[in-house]
């Protein structure tokens, strides 16, 4: 019997989800079916998204590439800030999703986000693209080329690396070796990024007429959040034991909200709790962009047929990528197959998760060695010292009244490289340091400041017929990005102008003036041109090594005119720069099987009225990701090695939760939800008599 009759009062249990009325369509005839690739089961439009994909990436992925280093050594910040904001920013873009597919699902439509939202407004934009671009292209196909639509996303995964193996190779060259307002040209490495964003938004508008474009069904958004609370809410007033209890807690909403609404609801939900462990896989995988590249500053880029810039390590992930995929879809997969192994995605990914862990292992154990090979540090109430000497002949230097005179005690002879610094001991912050130098029959008193953990250079120059010395301080990390720093000391009696391939000469005061530190590149320097207000003349640097940190002394004591004495403050950097391939690979291995299988598997099981939303939530994970690293850079407090560390058991931790929660999970298919709903929606009515519910009107 039907508990709702015709005749009853208006206070009824039904409130529609829309109050309009939608009028019946006209029937439509067969529409002809879109073009196709070459006579494969691929729509054209497909060829213009992935292109349109391209450029995107290649405007994202250039610009991500030399960001942290733009906050590092253009802006100045620290490595932890630096690598924060670089995080913060992100976490931003992964963010903007939500706002995006609410807006793709119920105003707009995927196709009008894209184009006039997505690529129009680049700082938001992003939030338009990543939700739309993925679920669009696999709207294009029909529902019997499934297997077609599920390669599409490796081709589509293809073509979001292959814009960012470009973008990654080619970016860091436009910044270093390019010169722009007196510096590395970051203004280029910016630009041309973005003018690849307007060949995208070209591309992606002449396949317009080609699209198929589904219609908004919506503001569905809205209505998840309703229905997800009316259910809640219905349930906590309906919480006596008389009432019967239903299968589901979204069954609560049968009152007010249509079957397939709840359906899709229930399978969002779903997939939504699978997602609550995965934000730290990206935490892990985001890092490839800030920590890793900071960590390639410290390490050597000749590899003896090429010199890569620090962030052009990047490269190897997008190149690995494009790899790996065919390798994984072709090979791996099918050999794990034939073996009788049901791989699934949710088996994939739990192992990508396994893979990233190694990978941060890795990283870890990398860090220990560039540490073991690193120089030094002074630490507290302590200085690095080393003593220079200058003058014609040897110099005995002595300190007085001190327990570190001991350390200085040997005579020291003319223009005599050191081995290392000496370590001083100060017990307090700072200190005033009495030196005796003995120079032929001579003695000279002097006396000169020094602070806590500061590395300095004692020189000593002949003074007539006597002898002087000055303190100067050896700024520390100078050396940025695998480059080298040098610096002069003139002990000519007019200024020197030395050009050194920038745009502006490094002027050296005359009479033992000291320089600044200057930046360079690597490299071979023959013949540096130099000038005097009344000569030119030519110094031979020699080899400027990776990492390296140098002091020239431009003498004239020769027949052969000026030339440049050499000594090393800071040694050059040891470990390559390719100790980093194996964390790469392991990393872009469990890329692979995460994050493909990932993209497939959400459009797979997404409501048909929902894929945006959930593409979205995948990237939104992304963003928490993004954002787990942002916290633990300002907070943690721990040394780089066991930062990485922290990382890989976290991800370790995790994996074991989702590999459970996987176990558990039971893949729908988003054709079989209405057959589901049919079979459910005669329990609900039975249940859905005598409930508390508000009178609405009918």
């Amino acid at each position: 019997m039907n508990p709702f009759r015709k005749n009853e009062s208006k206070e009824t249990f039904f409130l529609p989800v829309s109050t309009e009325e939608v009028p019946p369509r006209p029937p439509s005839l067969p529409k002809k079916p879109p073009p196709k690739i070459c006579g494969s089961n691929y729509p054209l439009s497909i060829a213009f998204i992935v292109v349109n994909e391209f450029c995107e990436r290649f405007s994202y992925y250039g610009m991500k590439a030399v960001l942290t280093l733009y906050f590092l050594y253009f802006l100045h910040w620290t490595e932890d800030t630096s690598t924060s904001v670089y995080h913060a920013f992100n976490s931003l873009c992964y963010f903007t999703p939500i706002l995006g597919a609410a807006i793709a699902d119920s105003w707009l439509g995927k196709f009008k986000v894209l184009s006039l939202v997505g690529l129009s407004l680049i700082a938001l934009g992003t939030g338009g693209i990543k939700p739309c671009v993925a679920a669009f292209g696999g709207d294009q196909f029909e529902q019997k080329h499934e297997e077609e639509r599920a390669r599409y996303f490796s081709v589509f995964y293809l073509s979001i690396n292959a814009g960012s193996l470009i973008s990654t190779f080619i970016t860091p060259m436009l910044r270093g070796d390019v010169q722009c307002f007196g510096g590395d040209c970051y203004a280029l490495a910016f630009g041309v990024p973005g003018l690849l964003m307007v060949i995208a938004l070209v591309v992606f508008a002449m396949g317009s007429k080609m699209y198929k474009k589904t219609p908004p069904e919506g503001n569905i958004v809205t209505q998840v959040v309703k229905c997800i609370w009316f259910a809640v809410s219905n349930r906590f007033k309906n919480r006596s034991g008389d009432i019967t209890k239903r299968e589901h807690w979204l069954d609560w909403a049968a009152e007010k909200y249509p079957k397939r609404l709840i359906m899709d609801v229930k399978a969002l939900t779903r997939i939504l709790f699978l997602y609550i462990p995965l934000p730290m896989f990206w935490a892990l995988l985001e890092q490839q962009g800030s920590r890793w590249t900071l960590q390639a500053t410290r390490m050597n880029g000749n590899l003896g047929f090429i010199v890569l810039q620090p962030e052009q390590m990047q490269v190897l992930n997008p190149l690995l990528v494009l790899i790996f995929i065919p390798l994984f879809d072709l090979v791996i997969y099918r050999l794990v197959s034939k073996c009788g192994i049901n791989f699934t995605s949710l088996r994939k990914m739990a192992v990508g998760m396994i893979l990233a862990c190694l990978a941060f292992a890795v990283v870890a154990v990398v860090e220990i060695k560039i540490n073991e090979m690193a120089p030094p540090q002074p630490g507290h109430q302590e200085i690095f010292l080393q003593v220079l000497n200058l003058a014609d002949d040897e110099v005995e230097v002595t300190m007085q009244g001190d327990e570190n005179n001991s350390l200085l005690a040997e005579s020291i002879k003319s223009f005599q490289k050191m081995p290392h610094y000496s370590k001083l001991h100060l017990k307090t912050e700072s200190k005033d340091f009495h030196f005796h130098l003995k120079y032929h029959n001579l003695s000279v008193y002097t006396e000169h400041s020094v602070e806590e953990k500061n590395r300095y250079s004692l020189l000593i120059r002949e003074d007539g017929k006597s002898i002087s010395s000055m303190m100067v301080k050896d700024t520390e990390n100078v050396t940025t990005n695998g480059m080298t720093a040098v610096r002069f000391v003139n002990t000519l009696s007019k200024e020197v102008n030395i050009s050194l391939g920038t745009n502006l000469p490094l002027s050296v005061g005359e009479d033992y003036g000291v320089s600044a530190y200057r930046t360079v590149q690597t490299g071979e320097y023959p013949a540096v041109q130099c000038k005097t207000e009344d000569d030119d003349f030519s110094l031979n640097l020699g080899l400027l090594d990776f990492g390296a940190a140098y002091l020239f002394v431009i003498t004239n004591s020769t027949n052969q005119g000026p030339q440049a004495w050499k000594t090393e403050d800071i040694p050059a950097t040891k470990i390559s720069i390719a100790w980093q391939l194996p964390q790469y690979v392991l990393v872009t291995a469990a890329e692979v099987m995460f994050s493909v299988t990932g993209l497939e598997f959400s459009y797979s099981q997404a409501p048909s009225s929902m894929k945006s939303v959930l593409q979205a939530a995948w990237l939104l994970t992304i963003g928490v990701g993004n954002f787990i690293v942002l916290a633990v850079a300002q907070f943690s407090g721990l040394v780089q090695w066991a930062e990485f560390i922290l990382f890989s058991c976290l991800l370790l931790v995790v994996c074991l939760v989702f590999s459970i929660m996987a176990y558990y999970y039971v893949p729908v298919k988003p054709e079989n939800i209405q057959e589901l709903a049919d079979k459910q929606i005669p329990y609900m009515q039975r249940n859905m008599i005598n409930l508390k519910t508000k009178n609405t009107k009918l």
